[in-house]
């Protein structure tokens, strides 16, 4: 078995390609392979030259960019000086997770995989376009991909004689074994808020455990849309942003859910746990407090209200004893029961926890080992910044649309994050939330004379109101903001503040509320009847035109 190394490198932004990458790594076990997966970024680069074997699963992001976990690899992949021989021994495989919708359609895959063809690897297979539009999503490609590259990687490296593939009825070990801590025993349920190394910027590793000022509503009660602006205080934080940036905010299960969860698992909520990795060398998950609770562990981490993936139905079967679910569970996470496990999950929205309950007597039988395995983490999420550190120098707001919406399932969907940060109220004490910033896709012009024409309709006016204030404080007065909504009377958000830059002269607002006269009015609209102010703005005076949604 000497030598069957395989190195799987994944570089995701929602959790797909991770998903995927750790498909392979369970598939290459079952061809006893030594594997290793890991985020591009979590790798130290300097060893590819070494390596041999090498899958890279990349989603492209955006407008061609590559996810955050893997832009530190992206820059050093493309450095000029690297010599044009350097991965000459490795045999490599590129799949590609993006959207057709995009102009730039998995592009970073594309280019990963041109990249490293010129450094001198050998691909085994051309590159895998997964595509997010196609009915069955990217599985459509992954499965008869992976087909071939096992036939590819098995013909270079053939299992030796007398061993077979592990079949997938046979349960594979858990990534964790969960370790019951003795009661009585000292040690603390770490808070998801742990105080931070002195002087570490915030980061999705170590968050800043952000005080909420205030939660207000600014829609009217009557109107059917629950939307916040939400003041943080960031004082002490040192965290630096400006108008464009974001702030990524790491969010947390509501206690019913995380009591039925146990209830549904038979996990008593209060017992305290250590993690330790079946194989050396697997990191232990960053956010995690060691000793830890399993109310802790389900609350702040695994993230039991995601539509569940093909792979937690795969997983689930391999641990389910009823033989009747079991052949459900089997029959979703096979290929040809893709299209009824859209139906049952991905159309109505189903959660993890739901899912759980339509499988009960495998979900009792859960063994806490592979909680980790079966469900992937909460992650963070992203919203604009809506004030300027200019003019607020210690605090973040965000204008954040509470997400709830009807499907075919009787309860109502809600967002986990929204649902959340609107369920605190920080009069009732000290409400704390895990934050950090991050760079965003829109930058400001710095010469003051430039005019700027932002169409912000709803909440997409967020970042606007961060450029305005900014620009004003500057001085700059060639703001021009498009604004729509349904009704004056209650989704106008802001209107006294952009009432009075219209009165001081620095702002020209142009407004338009869809559902208050006959005929529907949208920003659009606004802008074809101003056209000459825009054409002018544009063509004279070198105008940017920015668009939030």
């Amino acid at each position: 078995m000497a030598g069957r190394k395989l190195l799987v490198l994944f570089g995701s932004q929602t959790g797909t390609a991770q998903d995927t990458a750790e498909r392979i790594g369970r598939e290459a076990k079952r061809r006893h392979f030594e594997c290793q997966v890991e985020a591009l970024d979590a790798y130290d680069v300097a060893n590819l030259i070494h390596e041999l074997l090498v899958v890279f699963v990349c989603a492209t992001t955006g407008q061609g960019d590559p996810p955050d976990n893997m832009k530190m690899f992206w820059r050093f992949l493309f450095r000029k000086n690297l010599p044009p021989r350097s991965l000459c021994q490795m045999d490599y495989a590129v799949l590609g997770l993006g959207d057709s919708s995009y102009p730039k359609f998995n592009f970073v895959a594309k280019k990963l995989h041109k990249r490293v063809l010129q450094l001198g690897g050998s691909p085994l297979l051309p590159v895998a376009l997964g595509d997010d539009q196609h009915d069955l999503g990217p599985d459509a490609v992954i499965d008869p991909w992976l087909l071939a590259l096992w036939d590819k990687i098995l013909a270079l490296y053939p299992l030796p004689p007398g061993v077979e593939i592990i079949s997938p009825d046979v349960r594979l070990p858990a990534k964790y074994t969960l370790h019951y801590v003795a009661e009585g025993s000292s040690c603390s349920d770490g808070d998801v808020l742990q105080p931070r190394a002195a002087r570490a910027v915030p980061s999705e590793q170590h968050p800043f455990a952000a005080r909420m000022v205030s939660n207000e509503r600014v829609t009217a009660e009557s109107h059917f849309q629950d939307v916040r602006l939400i003041e943080f205080d960031v004082t002490g934080s040192g965290m630096m942003f400006c108008a464009g940036d974001v702030v990524m905010i790491q969010p947390q299960n509501n206690p019913e859910d995380v009591q039925q969860f146990c209830q549904l698992l038979c996990l008593d909520p209060d017992r305290r746990f250590v993690l330790k990795p079946s194989e050396p060398g697997t990191a232990l998950p960053a956010l995690l407090p060691q000793p830890c609770t399993i109310r802790h562990l389900v609350t702040h981490y695994l993230d039991i209200s995601c539509v569940p993936r093909r792979s937690f139905f795969e997983l689930l079967s391999s641990l389910s004893a009823n033989e009747l679910e079991r052949e459900k569970l089997q029959e979703f996470s096979s290929a040809q029961g893709q299209e009824e496990l859209y139906s049952y999950c991905n159309r109505p929205r189903r959660t993890t926890l739901e899912a759980l309950w339509d499988f009960p007597h495998t979900t009792c039988a859960i063994p806490a080992d592979y909680l980790l395995d079966l469900i992937p983490r909460i992650r963070p999420r992203a919203f604009s910044i809506a004030s300027s550190q200019l003019v607020h120098p210690n605090c973040i707001q965000i204008l954040m649309a509470v997400v709830q919406y009807k499907t075919r399932l009787s309860k109502p969907r809600r967002g986990l994050c929204s649902s959340w940060l609107a369920s605190l109220n920080p009069q009732h004490g000290d409400v704390r939330v895990p934050l950090w910033v991050k760079k965003g896709g829109m930058k400001f012009p710095s010469v003051a004379d430039s005019p700027v024409i932002m169409i912000g309709p709803g909440t997409g006016v967020a970042p606007f109101r961060a450029a305005i204030q900014e620009r004003v404080a500057l001085g700059c007065r060639g703001n021009c903001l498009f604004f729509g909504c349904r009704q004056k009377s209650k989704d106008f958000y802001c209107q006294l503040e952009w009432e009075e830059l219209v009165t001081k002269g620095f702002l020209m607002l142009f407004t338009a509320f869809s559902r208050d006269q006959e005929e529907k009015v949208y920003v659009q609209d606004r802008i074809r009847e101003n056209q000459k102010l825009v054409w002018e703005l544009l063509s004279s005076r070198n105008a940017h035109v920015y668009l939030a949604g």
